[in-house]
C-alpha cells in the first residue's frame, strides 16, 4: 500500500502538472464543503484524473497524516482483523500493477479505473469488503451493499482469516475485471 501511494505521488508532477504540495496548497485557498466537491474541481477545471483527484484531496485533508497511520486508526482495538486486511490488499495487487490503494479515515478504497473494492473494519471483529458488481444477484455469502448504500453493489463479510477463500478471491478478481 505505502508503495503504490507513494509512487503516485511521485508521479503526479508528471501526471497531473503539480506535486501533491501545490495542490496542496491550491485547495488550501478554496473552501469546499464536501469532498466530492474538491474531486469534482480537480477532475473539471484541471483536468485530473479521477484517481489523481481522489487522492490529492484525501491527502489534503488529511494534513501530515500518512496513509499508513490512517490504516493503523482504523484497526486501533481490532488488530485482529489486520491480518485479514493485509491478505485482501495482497490479493487485490496481485491482480495487477494498475492498482491504486486509496487508505481514508474509516476504509480503503481499491480502485482500477474506479473504485471496484472498499475494504472496512465494520466491528471489533469483522471486516466489510464492499464490491462493485453490476448485474449480479447478491447469492450466498454476497449479499447485498448494506450500508455501503451506492458505494458498492455488494458486501462480502469477514471474520477470519480463512474466509478470504477461492470464492472471495473469485469476487474480488471479477469485480477487479469489471473496473475497466
Amino acid at each position: 500500500m505505502e508503495k503504490a501511494l507513494q509512487t503516485m505521488i511521485d508521479n503526479m508532477p508528471e501526471k497531473t502538472g503539480k506535486s501533491l504540495k501545490e495542490w496542496t496548497a491550491l485547495l488550501k485557498t478554496k473552501n469546499f464543503e464536501k469532498h466530492g466537491q474538491a474531486v469534482n474541481f480537480l477532475k473539471k477545471e484541471h483536468g485530473v484524473t479521477h484517481g489523481f483527484a481522489n487522492t490529492i484531496v484525501l491527502l489534503s485533508k488529511e494534513e501530515h497524516e500518512e496513509p499508513e497511520d490512517l490504516v493503523s486508526e482504523q484497526y486501533k482495538g481490532k488488530e485482529e482483523l489486520l491480518p485479514v486486511y493485509e491478505k485482501l490488499l495482497e490479493t487485490c495487487q496481485s491482480f495487477g500493477d494498475d492498482i491504486t490503494v486509496t487508505p481514508k479515515k474509516t476504509s480503503v478504497s481499491i480502485i482500477r479505473k474506479r473504485q471496484f473494492a472498499l475494504i472496512k473494519p465494520a466491528t471489533k471483529s469483522r471486516i466489510d469488503l464492499g464490491l462493485k458488481l453490476k448485474d449480479i444477484a447478491p447469492q450466498g455469502r454476497l449479499g447485498d451493499s448494506g450500508p455501503f448504500g451506492t458505494m458498492c453493489t455488494h458486501r462480502i463479510q469477514l471474520t477470519e482469516l480463512n474466509e478470504v477463500d477461492d470464492e472471495v478471491i473469485g469476487w474480488l478478481k471479477e469485480a477487479y475485471e469489471k473496473s475497466i
